[in-house]
């Protein structure tokens, strides 16, 4: 009997725990049941959480449960599942629950002080929804709480002291959002934080608090692109732990702490650019070992780092100063860090030199170093770093002969040394084969042109302008696909290769008087000879010619003469000025002259007048846009400007060709498109165009877009994107107008214009009425409009009733989408149902850039790579070549 007992022991134990298992499953169960009932699902995500599934909840998506044999809901992870509705209190009956993480959905809310009853609760994700209002005092209830995440949502208002109360807190990331005011003092507090984020948050108007140096776990801190203003506190340098520092894009001022090298030991990443700093760096930093990540670029840093020893720097990787007012010696100690990849430090006033140490380099990727003062030769060592695929160091004091492996990096793709005092000859470059953009003009260069640049394949930018370059030009050049071969004012001579005149501006030959060719100055000896045959037999013909028309020309001669006397002192008067970044041969005169009713091709009022098509005396068509009110801006300061524009070159952004200005109007000259813009096709009655023509359209205008956003330096916003502003060529290709106005007329000429002319359109986003700052978003949201126009073939702006009652787009479509089957009705019936399930999404991809919620939109990359996805079955998208920023026009 004992015996049996005994055995029954372990059965009974066994089916105790099944039993309280059940039970609490069953508990679980109902639970879940109840919290997923205040959710909205479009997508049946949570098909598996139904009383009917044959799974234990465990086992239900997204959800973790603890090890058997209790198996309790642990954590609900429903990131990424399309959901909206409530988040419903019921979920914090489950007793363990550590973890709700509901970030990546559509949820529209104040934040959900219910959960505050979740007592259990360490982790709270709510990124990247529709989470609006300002954070309550009453935040301070969540007790337990090690991790908060509220970034990318709608959160406003000041952060309030009460959140001091949470001393758990690891992580804190509030980026991306509305948030005003100061930053309290009271985050001192929060001294087991780990991960700050306050990024993104362009209306905060703080100091960094003074206390933060109490915060020694901190190993990030990410404060870029808010509204910080004044010093770095001192206490900064309490920050052992520091990892990652991004103080950039901000309005920070003054000197950088000078002991902050003591802080290096652990440091991958630190930028402070874009503000206003001041100052050298700290003595002895990242001297004589190193540094691993630091940025400071894009500030108004106007100084020195701290100074500390090498051993403190060895894990930095990443270094960015630029855009600051930094002086004195650059640290040396940089150059030689075994981890560091990126060094960033152009457009301050550091001086010192690039020296031989740069081979300990050996994981280093890019160097910007432009607009310094670095005076020394450049280091044979250069070419031994092998990972190096970009060395930009144009506009210092560089001096010396290069050294023959300058340029040996087999990845090397960008070289920019102009503008420096370079001399002697330009080695034979061979081991750099995937060299695209070489620039060495401004220097004092001597010798020839290699001959073996012809052999490298994929070199596409070559600037060898104003040096002292002699003999004559290596004929396999022409096999290259040059984009732009600039050899202007040096001392070459002979035969120009055919096919460098015939694809380039002659401009860019200029100053070269011993060079000879067709459309150069000087034709070549042989040209000669037959020009003197030719000439000789016509002689007679053209004698005879001469006297017929003779008296003809005397008879107008009278006329013509006093009407361009007048002209010409009318147009001293207004002081005119020409640019011109190719060769044009017209003067101000002959372009005013041409630009009247008969070449107008549109209208307009305000700062941007009328569009004209003028005809050169080459026969080449040209675009003139006449602007007007330009403000107080210089000569000097307006040619900069333009020439920033006419440096763009991509083949889906308009090329500007120069300009001509006085005191009180700018003519912009463009490249002339035959087709007009989209604007006037979809105006059309008539408008009939494939969906596989507008989505090649779509994807253009994306494409030029993020050009100008991302690869082109200086980024540029177009701030005027229009289906009117976007031009077609004669194989519908098409490229992006108008862009950068702001940047010739002047920020209040421009917004003036916005004002006046453009106030009622819509495809200006709603955030442009508060937002102190014009932002990519923006761009987004009218290329969103753009996009909905190819969609649906109608106008932006589209009179429904025939009464003058106009109702935009926009609108339209949210109508449309509203009823069953209503996004069907969008799409252009014009267009074959074939192509119904592609328009469909790029109907979702034009909803999400027209978001009223900034934060939603997506990059313009983004945008690109989801229609190109749409577009991979029926066309392949070539890879789109774009000129490296850095070469000059």
């Amino acid at each position: 009997m004992a015996t049996k007992i005994s055995t029954c022991i372990p059965f009974l134990l066994s089916l105790t725990f099944t039993f309280a298992a059940l039970t609490s499953s069953t508990t679980e169960t109902d639970i879940l049941l109840t919290f997923k009932s205040s959710i909205k699902d479009p997508s049946n995500s949570l098909s598996t959480w139904s009383p009917a599934s044959p799974d234990h909840h465990c086992n239900w998506t997204g959800i973790t449960c603890s090890a058997p044999p209790s198996a309790t809901v642990t954590g609900v992870n429903l990131q990424s599942f399309n959901l909206s509705g409530e988040i419903s209190a019921s979920i914090c009956q489950l007793p363990k629950l550590t973890i709700l993480d509901l970030a990546d959905n559509l949820f529209n809310q104040p934040i959900p002080l219910q959960l505050s009853a979740c007592t259990s609760l360490e982790t709270l994700n709510l990124s990247n929804n529709l989470i609006w209002g300002t954070i309550p005092d009453q935040i301070s209830r969540f007790k337990s709480l090690k991790v908060v995440d509220l970034s990318r949502n709608h959160v406003e208002g000041r952060i309030p002291e009460a959140i001091g109360g949470l001393i758990n807190l690891r992580t804190l990331n509030l980026g991306s959002n509305l948030l005003s005011g100061n930053v309290p003092s009271a985050f001192e507090n929060l001294t087991e934080l780990v991960y700050l984020d306050l990024s993104q948050n362009s209306y905060l108007v703080s100091e960094i608090p003074s206390g933060i140096g109490k915060l020694e776990k901190l190993e990030q801190i990410l404060l870029q692109s808010s509204g910080f203003y004044g010093q770095v506190p001192d206490s900064v340098v309490g920050l052992q732990s520091l990892v990652i520092l991004d103080l950039s894009q901000n309005n920070l001022s003054g000197v950088f702490p000078q002991k902050f090298g003591s802080s290096l030991k652990n440091l991958v990443s630190f930028d402070v650019s874009q503000n206003k700093l001041l100052g050298s760096f700290p003595e002895g930093l990242c001297n004589p070992k190193g540094l691993i990540n630091l940025s400071l670029h894009t500030n108004s840093f106007d100084g020195t780092l701290p100074s500390t020893s090498i051993d403190q720097c060895l894990n930095l990787e990443r270094f960015q100063v630029q855009n600051n007012g930094f002086s004195g010696d650059f640290p040396d100690g940089l150059w030689s860090l075994s981890k560091i990849k990126l060094i960033r430090a152009e457009n301050n006033r550091f001086s010192g030199r690039i020296p031989d140490s740069i081979s300990e380099a050996a994981q280093l990727e890019q160097v910007q170093i432009d607009n310094n003062s670095f005076s020394s030769e450049i280091p044979a060592a250069l070419g031994s770093v092998k990972t190096l695929y970009r060395f930009s160091a144009s506009l210092n004091d560089l001096y010396g002969e290069l050294p023959p492996s300058f340029c040996d990096s087999p990845v090397m793709s960008i070289m920019n040394l102009s503008h420096n005092s370079l001399s002697g000859p330009i080695p034979q470059l061979k081991n750099c084969r995937k060299l695209v953009s070489l620039s060495l003009a401004e220097n004092s260069l001597t010798g020839e042109i290699p001959a073996s640049l012809a052999n490298l394949p994929v070199l596409t930018y070559l600037d060898l302008s104003n040096n002292n370059l002699t003999g004559s030009i290596p004929q396999g050049l022409q096999n290259l696909k040059l984009a732009l071969f600039n050899v202007s004012y040096n001392r070459l001579s002979g035969r120009v290769p055919p096919a460098l005149i015939s694809g380039l501006p002659a401009s860019f030959m200029e100053g070269n008087p011993n060079l000879c060719g067709p459309g150069l100055p000087t034709p070549c000896s042989d040209e000669l000879a037959r020009g003197h045959n030719h000439n000789r037999h016509s002689a007679v013909a053209f004698a005879l010619i001469t006297i017929s028309f003779g008296v003809v020309i005397l008879l107008v001669a009278a006329g013509i003469f006093t009407y361009h006397r007048s002209f010409h002192r009318k147009a001293q008067k207004g002081g005119w000025h020409s640019v011109f970044f190719y060769p044009l041969r017209i003067t101000e005169q002959d372009l005013i002259m041409a630009m009247n009713e008969k070449s107008a091709m549109g209208s307009g009022g305000g700062a941007y007048g009328r569009v004209y098509a003028v005809t050169l005396p080459s026969g080449e068509l040209v675009a003139v846009k006449k602007l007007v009110n330009i403000g107080n801006q210089s000569s000097k300061s307006l040619k900069a400007e333009v020439k920033t524009l006419a440096k763009i070159r991509h083949k889906n952004i308009v090329k500007v060709l120069g300009f001509c200005h006085s005191d009180e109007s700018i003519f912009l000259i463009y490249e002339h498109l035959e087709k007009r813009s989209l604007g006037d096709m979809i105006k059309r009655p008539d408008f009939l165009l494939q969906w596989s023509s507008r989505l090649r359209i779509a994807i253009g205008v994306a494409q030029g877009l993020a050009y100008l956003h991302k690869d082109y330096i200086p980024h540029l916003l177009h701030r005027n994107v229009k289906s009117n502003n976007i031009l077609l060529d004669a194989d519908c290709e098409p490229k992006l107008t108008d862009f950068g106005l702001d940047r010739v007329v002047g920020e209040t000429a421009f917004q003036s214009t916005i004002a006046s002319e453009y106030a009622p359109s819509c495809y200006i986003p709603p955030e442009h009425g508060y937002s102190k700052r014009a932002t990519e978003q923006m761009d987004v949201y009218s290329y969103g409009v753009v996009l909905l126009e190819l969609i649906s073939g109608r106008q932006a702006e589209q009179d429904c009733s025939g009464g003058g009652d106009f109702v935009d787009i926009l609108k339209w479509v949210r109508r449309k989408i509203n009823i069953a089957n209503g996004a069907i009705q969008v799409l252009d019936p014009k267009i074959s149902n074939s192509s119904q399930q592609e328009m469909l999404a790029a109907l979702d991809i034009a909803l999400c850039c027209t978001s009223a919620a900034p934060e939603k939109r997506p990059s313009m990359y983004e945008v690109v790579r989801a229609l190109q996805s749409l577009s991979t079955r029926r066309v392949q998208i070539p890879e789109t070549a774009e000129e490296p920023d850095d070469v000059p026009v």
